[in-house]
């Protein structure tokens, strides 16, 4: 007897869920619930934007053991399902539906996750130490998701009637140990990006199939600086002796390595197949150089968004305008449907565009895109002891002998020294507000403003541009600055812009003393009151006017679990250090904060009308 396979719907039309007729267990040896905003956003996304019949969101793998199933793989995404059915409000399954073997507290915050989640903070204060906090976290990236990106509930559910989810059930007296070997020695999957590759080679000779694969494969390793994924000749022949300048008219280098012997005589191009089989490169690539370079700087986005990124650029730059169709939504999981659709109507001056020029053509425009990308687009650099400001704005640029040289970084040039400083902040602050890489466009529009080369020669305009971005958006998301109240609905870019707006005031009097000169911007993505929705214990009076612009601040989820429901006087006596590194705004509102009932009389409004005069200054100063 086989394994048994079922599908499951997540949730049916009469508001049953997997959860109604079957209960699971997360045994001992599984490590507790563990997911963060990257894993969850993911899941919510998936969920919210297929546009198929049908989802298949993976599988389970259970041990049934009496009336139970035992969960072998996939607990998390199970556990993460639970959270959101019962954030949605299909929660009515009864107890022990889904339990940790061993775990208490896990199972007290399952048990009585409603009541945690929707507004009895009572609960929640009385008893911290039956909670577990992973759960509630959980949770709240969930409403923090759906509030952010202002999520239609009703499509939502729709779509979720939709999914389906495998169980497969190991057969009776199974060796888990055994199992667990053969699920972790399978192949890992073929990425839509593996099979895009091969079909763009496909067509091409063996020469520009050979160029092709050394320039895609160096791009697709997005550590460090693209230069150092070519070895030293190709390296020098591309990026001249300083390593730091892209000379395309340098392309057919790249196919100097390749010898008559390595060139196939066939008179057909390769199938998908065997360009997927075969070893692209003849040689590894040099790791003499790197010096740590993978491991120091990491992207910001992976390859297949970078993909779509560079799509759009190749497509507003090259081809004819509405010759073709792309999405506005970057959905790696749609690549090769993507570009199969722009590839099958491209134009160039009326004319259809072959596959093997569309080929030819992209695979330059992926090498500028990648060196521009890596030269004037942030990074993380991990090479900085402090973890919270590890952003960097870096050029690649080399020292020692021409046959002995090292790569070093310095700040990129914008014409002035300031520039650096300045587009990096803006360049954060706009990473931090567009956590999803599928909304990350305005990597696009800097890229295809930076791959006008005339552009690259006043690059002290590149501020105005990155700043015009932002102000776009908060120009979007206000409409009326006097009246402006949206509670944590408020989109994140608009504190986040705020907080660079008082951080390009930082040596006025009125914030020298804030020490706003030491500020980063961090992944804060929770919208929270200053003076709290729901005050602790009642030990104060509950205020309507807790929405306003001015009682709003910023902050990172982990704090907002310990300001929990204290007044504003009491989270700036208790927690004055976390402040000190918190949002400008934050630093601002507990400066400003004497004394609770004077904070809601005049202070908080005050302070509210200011910042938004502050927006709406900056915002009609369009560069």
């Amino acid at each position: 007897m086989g394994e048994e396979i079922v599908s499951l719907n997540i949730l049916d039309d009469s508001g049953d869920t997997l959860f109604h007729k079957d209960k699971y267990i997360i045994p001992l040896y599984q490590r507790a619930f563990a997911w963060s905003d990257k894993e969850i956003c993911q899941l919510i996304d998936d969920i919210y934007d297929f546009t198929t019949e049908n989802y298949y969101l993976g599988s389970l793998i259970v041990d049934l053991k009496e009336d139970v199933y035992e969960v072998i793989d996939g607990q998390q995404r199970l556990t993460a399902l639970f959270l959101l059915l019962n954030y949605i409000g299909y929660y009515k399954w009864g107890a022990d539906k889904l339990s940790y073997e061993c775990r208490e507290r896990s199972n007290y915050t399952l048990n009585n996750l409603s009541a945690l989640t929707e507004g009895e903070p009572k609960m929640y204060l009385a008893n911290p130490e039956k909670i577990e906090k992973t759960l509630i976290d959980g949770s709240k990236i969930i409403s923090d998701k759906f509030n952010s990106d202002k999520i239609n509930k009703d499509e939502f559910v729709a779509n979720l009637k939709k999914v389906i989810l495998y169980r497969i059930k190991v057969p009776p007296h199974t060796d888990l140990n055994r199992y667990f070997e053969i699920m972790n020695v399978r192949g890992e999957q073929l990425e839509q990006h593996d099979i895009l590759k091969a079909e763009l080679m496909e067509l091409l000779d063996d020469k520009a199939r050979y160029a092709f694969a050394i320039v895609w494969d160096a791009c697709r390793d997005m550590t460090g600086y693209v230069q150092m994924h070519f070895k030293k000749a190709d390296r020098e022949a591309l990026f001249g002796d300083g390593w730091d300048n892209l000379n395309l008219d340098n392309y057919d280098c790249l196919c100097n390595d390749l010898t008559n012997k390595e060139q196939s005589n066939k008179e057909n191009g390769p199938s998908v197949i065997d360009i997927l089989k075969q070893d692209t490169l003849p040689y590894t690539i040099d790791g003499d150089d790197e010096s740590g370079t993978r491991v120091r700087f990491d992207s910001i986005i992976g390859f297949p968004h970078f993909l779509l990124h560079v799509l759009k650029v190749f497509a507003s730059k090259e081809l004819d305008k509405g010759s073709y169709s792309i999405p506005d939504l970057l959905d790696d999981k749609k690549l090769l449907d993507i570009f199969t659709s722009v590839i099958n109507s491209a134009k160039q001056k009326n004319r259809q565009v072959s596959k093997e020029d569309f080929s030819l053509h992209f695979i330059k425009c992926l090498l500028k895109c990648r060196f521009l990308f890596d030269k004037y687009i942030i990074k993380r650099d991990y090479n900085n002891e402090d973890e919270n400001d590890n952003w960097s704005l870096m050029d690649l640029k080399t020292s020692g002998t021409k046959s002995q040289k090292k790569p070093y970084y310095s700040d990129t040039s914008f014409d002035k020294d300031k520039d650096n400083k300045i587009n990096l902040m803006l360049q954060s602050c706009l990473r931090v507000s567009y956590t999803s890489p599928k909304i990350m466009h305005w990597i696009t529009k800097l890229l295809e403003w930076l791959y006008d080369d005339n552009n690259i020669k006043q690059l002290s305009v590149f501020q105005g541009c990155t700043e015009n971005i932002a102000k776009d958006a908060v120009k979007s998301s206000i409409k009326d600055y006097a009246n402006y109240r949206q509670g944590v609905n408020t989109p994140h870019i608009v504190l986040n812009y705020l907080d660079y707006l008082l951080w390009t005031k930082r040596d006025e009097e009125e914030y020298k003393e804030l020490n706003f000169s030491q500020f980063s911007f961090e992944f804060r993505n929770s919208v929270e009151h200053w003076y709290p929705q729901h005050p602790s214990e009642q030990t104060f009076s509950t205020w309507k006017d807790v929405d306003m612009f001015g009682n709003l601040c910023i902050i990172q989820r982990k704090i907002n679990s310990k300001f929990s429901n204290l007044s504003p006087l009491s989270k700036k006596s208790t927690y004055g250090q976390m402040i000190e590194k918190g949002s400008l705004k934050l630093r601002l509102m507990s400066d400003l904060t004497k004394d609770d009932a004077e904070w809601k009389n005049n202070a908080c409004k005050e302070h509210g009308e200011k910042m938004l005069k502050l927006l709406e200054n900056a915002c009609k100063k369009q560069d």
